[in-house]
């Protein structure tokens, strides 16, 4: 188990190092590879960060506690995810050739060719505080893995974690995290698949499986008991909010510069096929094996819920297997927060300081310090990993989303609309978060409602007084 596991990570560790080889030593270089990433790596590297230990630990977790309504996650996350990124990615590439910026916050900020400093300034500390909570949420994940499969502490886990995303985050920058990703990508979707083979055989197959399941009192329900709105009614709108948890993911700087890293805008449809063909096996997978692991692991109240994978993998897998899956959590949370951290650096180096700012050592510095806090951060933190990072998937996508999706279709807004409307949106799903209610509609649908709102309440208000046209 420890030598497939480490075998994995050392692994890993090379392939980010070996990027240091084409590092130009430039800031756009260390943020965004030069723009010079191919379809099948943006695509593999998104999967990646996306799905992260949140899949791993939170979803599994969040299944083994729900039961099959949790799939309404997967069909409105990925549903939505794909229905605005058809609108957002390729205009998003063009838009950060045409800006010259390296960062998400940057070309939002600068998209018109009217640079509003106060705007990527403001948007730069949304993020940091934003990606640092989900950045210390992967690094908890990984601690978690590591205290069920070798007893230790969940704080050694973060560690190690921490420390392996500096190695290859000091070493090439995006370039590393985007290479890693990609190796990380297939290592995940490998262990998933393993875990879910062995433990529908290990209960006769598919069919005895389902039969188990049915046996745990609302277990195969379609749609929650706790809704806010009861009935079929209740869960399509359900279902629908997290629909808005897909579309958020055009709002998360360290998933998006990934598409902003692609070597021409041209081939954004090859990349987005590499993605969702990753995507959808990966989510599909994670939620078989979070149902099969209610039947493997019978009592819900004594254990936490976010350690079902790495538990079920213990009793069902041989060392060497079991190495592999704890490998493929550790990738995903490492493949995250990599990222995590390297936007917090753009946010910090790029949008917050002084522009000319170009010495490698100085952008490595800001990387050192972001993964330090976040590092700290997860040592302290008491959230369970799944609400931390929808916390931050809300927060970021009701501060970023509406805008982008406002410049994608030729808005103009300006700098004082811009930040009303990203304080409103991302104010809104706190207030929701706040009240409880993202049991029953995940909380960023009405954030990026309410940032919608602003930003075309003028447009509104225009067509409302306009006078119609005296008849000849």
């Amino acid at each position: 188990m420890v030598f497939s596991f480490t075998l994995f990570l050392v692994l890993f560790v090379l392939i980010g190092l070996s990027s240091m080889f084409h590092s130009r030593g430039t800031k756009k270089d260390y943020y965004l590879a030069s723009s010079s990433i191919a379809p099948s790596l943006v695509g593999l590297s998104a999967v990646a960060t996306n799905n992260s230990g949140y899949m791993f630990i939170g979803v599994i977790g969040y299944t083994y506690a729900t039961g099959l309504a949790s799939i309404w996650l997967m069909i409105g996350w990925i549903a939505g995810d794909m229905l605005v990124s058809a609108v957002t990615h390729s205009r998003l590439r063009k838009a950060t050739a045409r800006t010259g910026e390296v960062s998400f916050a940057g070309v939002l900020s600068n998209w018109n060719g009217k640079p509003n400093v106060l705007l990527q300034r403001v948007s730069a500390v949304i993020t940091l505080v934003f990606l640092l909570a989900y950045s210390s949420a992967q690094l908890v994940a990984g601690g978690k893995a590591l205290h069920v499969l070798f007893g230790w502490h969940q704080w050694a886990g973060a560690v190690i974690g921490a420390v392996l995303v500096m190695a290859y985050c000091l070493a090439g920058g995006i370039r590393a995290s985007i290479w890693t990703d990609a190796a990380q990508s297939i290592v995940m979707v490998l262990a998933m698949g393993v875990l879910l083979v062995v433990a529908t055989t290990s209960l006769g197959g598919l069919s005895p499986a389902i039969t188990e399941m049915g046996k745990v009192d609302g277990f195969l329900d379609l749609f929650p008991k706790n809704l806010v709105v009861p009935g079929i009614l209740g869960g399509i709108l359900f279902a629908v909010s997290w629909g808005f948890a897909g579309l958020s993911v055009i709002g998360q700087p360290h998933i998006m510069i990934r598409f902003m890293a692609l070597d021409d805008s041209s081939k954004m449809h090859r990349a987005r096929l590499w993605y969702y063909i990753w995507f959808i096996a990966f989510y599909a997978m994670a939620t078989a094996v979070g149902m099969l692991a209610r039947v493997h692991l019978a009592d819900p109240g004594g254990f936490d819920a976010e350690l079902a994978l790495p538990m079920m993998a213990m009793d069902l897998l041989p060392p060497f297997l079991v190495g592999l899956v704890l490998a493929g959590i550790f990738a995903a949370t490492m493949s995250t927060a990599d990222s995590l951290v390297l936007s917090c650096s753009s946010a910090l180096t790029h949008d917050l300081l002084p522009h000319n700012i170009e010495n490698p050592r100085l952008l490595k510095l800001g990387t050192g310090l972001i993964c330090a806090l976040a590092l700290s951060w997860a040592l302290f933190n008491k959230q369970s990993v799944f609400s931390l990072v929808i916390m931050a998937w809300s927060g970021l996508a009701s501060a970023f989303a509406p805008l982008l999706l406002v410049l994608c279709f030729g808005g103009k807004p300006g700098q004082r609309l811009s930040l009303t409307a990203m304080f409103a949106g991302l104010g809104v799903a706190m207030l929701w978060r706040y009240l409880g209610w993202q049991t029953a509609i995940y909380e960023g649908m009405p954030g990026i409602l309410a940032g919608l709102l602003i930003l075309s309440a003028p447009l509104l208000l225009k067509a409302f007084l306009r006078k119609p046209d005296k008849p000849r």
